[in-house]
């Protein structure tokens, strides 16, 4: 049995990283890993404020908990603790608590090893922030996607409207431009792309011109 292929692809919230990396996967056949969602899944496990819990008592709850993965592409599942991880994970505030406990080297630390040995277990197209500088570095195939904050705004808010869910542009782009922020300056694990990353810019791309440049670069 050869070595799992890992394809890497990173990038700001709102990206569009989750529907291209599942589409790539199912284009090779392969899981797809969604990293932000296990932060989400450990956020909202936590709740409110752990990012201001003492280390040890983090610890603790980390250590009762265990992520699996099953699938391909679009139908690629995450479980936490063997439970599929749903939508519950998927509001605004969910994103904002994953983005506060990302700081905190005690989740990174344990996320990594999860990851990692998830991608000792399965090919993977891993999606996230820092899967090609510092999860995956040896990765064959990385990617960057990037898009304007304003095009990241428009689109979620277009997401939400469709979903018949009440949104609010500029609140949207506010709250982008704060992930950006601190998602890029923090200290551990900052986002950017890896050295030998493919840089995309999708904001005057469509989803199949953003596809053809992922696809093309894993042939």
């Amino acid at each position: 049995m050869g070595k799992p292929l890992i394809v890497t692809i990173d990038g700001p919230a709102g990206v569009g990283k989750s529907t291209m990396a599942k589409q790539l996967a199912g284009h090779l056949s392969i899981p797809y890993l969604d990293t932000g969602a296990m932060f989400r899944s450990i956020a909202w496990k936590l709740g409110d404020g752990a990012w201001d819990w003492d280390k040890d008592r983090i610890q603790m709850t980390l250590d009762g908990m265990n992520f699996g993965l099953s699938g391909i592409g679009e139908d690629s599942v995450l479980t936490l603790n063997n439970t599929p991880v749903g939508s519950e994970i998927r509001t605004e505030q969910v994103g904002m608590w994953a983005s506060n406990i990302a700081t905190l080297p005690v989740i990174r630390t344990f996320l990594k090893t999860a990851q990692q040995n998830l991608g000792e277990k399965f090919s993977l197209v891993a999606e996230g922030r820092d899967m090609g500088t510092v999860i995956f570095p040896g990765a064959p195939h990385k990617f960057f996607l990037d898009a304007s904050v304003e095009e990241r705004a428009n689109r979620r808010f277009k997401q939400l409207s469709s979903m018949n869910k009440p949104a609010d542009f500029d609140e949207l782009k506010d709250q982008i431009s704060k992930r950006d922020h601190q998602d890029r300056n923090r200290v551990v694990a900052p986002l950017k792309a890896a050295d030998d990353a493919i840089t995309i810019d999708s904001t005057e791309m469509n989803k199949e011109q953003v596809f053809t440049v992922l696809k093309d670069g894993v042939a």
